[in-house]
């Protein structure tokens, strides 16, 4: 385990990313692929960054969509990433996928990075995108893999309901017991929101919030930007409605299907804030003693949000230097 702080706020070249996301996934072809899979499922996905840079695959949050990629549009661009995100099952463009556990994930993924034609990748697993991380680093073939991340990532049940917040807890049960009625419930939600975000008092509300979410060195962030990005991202992710959601809530909080002692790959990174509430320290604590090659870095006094400051750091030891100019010298 190994512990960050820094005393500065969001990198430069994040702020630049951000401030010029809006016309970036409003605009761009790229954003709004698609991949029809052997099963006869679509699968949606974006592209950002160098399109011939070196691949790293990033699964979004729960709920979001292929659209959170565009956070690392700019970086990407500068460090010479080529950054694919695919939608999961019944987000944005991707096709619900009935009974689907967390364990399918990787043959879409193996799909996807076929029909590329990438042959080296790495991952990264924001938030509830974590675990199909770790299910990647389980299944897909090891010599495919240069890096498996995680981001402020979901935490396993397994590890105590005593860090579980009553919310999660009831939202977890809700969707276990009476799916329907939680996706009628997010359906209406969801509309009325769309119908709020357009309201001078639920913006400045939403705007009041993400300034809250950034230290006072992070304010230089155009909140506007970031609202709207982050407003595009959540309603893509319910374009086909809740039952994405719905499902991801028990997927999220049941058994992912495989051991953590079982990912034998060697190189698992997770970033975690000491301070982050969803999910706590303690449960990303016990998951890493399990993963066998497995290293934690604690980022002293972040939040579950605050930790995307250090993206650049994240890039860096994902697809260090050497590496990178192996790739673009081969190319």
């Amino acid at each position: 385990m190994r512990t960050w702080s820094r005393t500065g706020g969001v990198s430069l070249s994040l702020k630049n990313s951000l401030a010029t996301t809006r016309r970036t996934y409003a605009t761009a072809p790229q954003n709004s692929q698609t991949l029809s899979l052997r099963d006869g499922r679509t699968l949606g996905y974006a592209e950002y960054g160098n399109p011939k840079g070196f691949p790293l695959l990033y699964f979004h949050g729960f709920p979001s969509s292929r659209l959170e990629g565009s956070a690392f549009d700019d970086l990407a661009r500068q460090r010479n990433l080529r950054v694919v995100a695919p939608d999961r099952p019944g987000y944005g463009l991707s096709t619900f996928q009935p009974n689907r556990r967390i364990m399918n994930y990787p043959a879409d993924i193996q799909q996807l990075v076929d029909s590329l034609r990438i042959s080296e990748f790495v991952v990264l697993g924001g938030s509830g995108g974590g675990p199909y991380a770790l299910a990647c680093a389980h299944s897909l073939p090891h010599e495919r893999l240069s890096g498996v991340g995680i981001i402020a990532g979901a935490g396993p049940w397994e590890a105590g309901r005593q860090y579980v917040s009553t919310g999660r807890k009831l939202t977890s049960l809700a969707a276990t017991h009476s799916p329907t009625a939680l996706r009628v419930i997010l359906d209406a939600f969801v509309g009325v929101s769309r119908w709020a975000a357009s309201t001078s008092p639920a913006t400045r509300w939403l705007d009041d919030w993400l300034e809250k979410q950034e230290s006072a060195e992070d304010s230089a962030l155009l909140t506007e930007e970031r609202r709207e990005m982050m407003l595009a991202m959540v309603f893509e992710a319910f374009a086909q409605g809740g039952a994405a959601t719905v499902q991801e809530a028990v997927l999220l909080t049941h058994d992912w299907g495989f051991r953590f002692e079982d990912v034998t790959y060697n190189s698992v990174r997770i970033w975690h804030g000491q301070k982050d509430a969803q999910p706590p320290i303690e449960m990303i604590r016990y998951m890493a003693e399990r993963l066998p090659h497995c290293v934690l870095h604690e980022i002293e006094g972040g939040t579950h949000f605050t930790v995307a400051g250090y993206i650049e750091e994240i890039l860096s030891e994902l697809v260090p230097e050497d590496v990178l100019k192996g790739y673009l010298a081969a190319s």
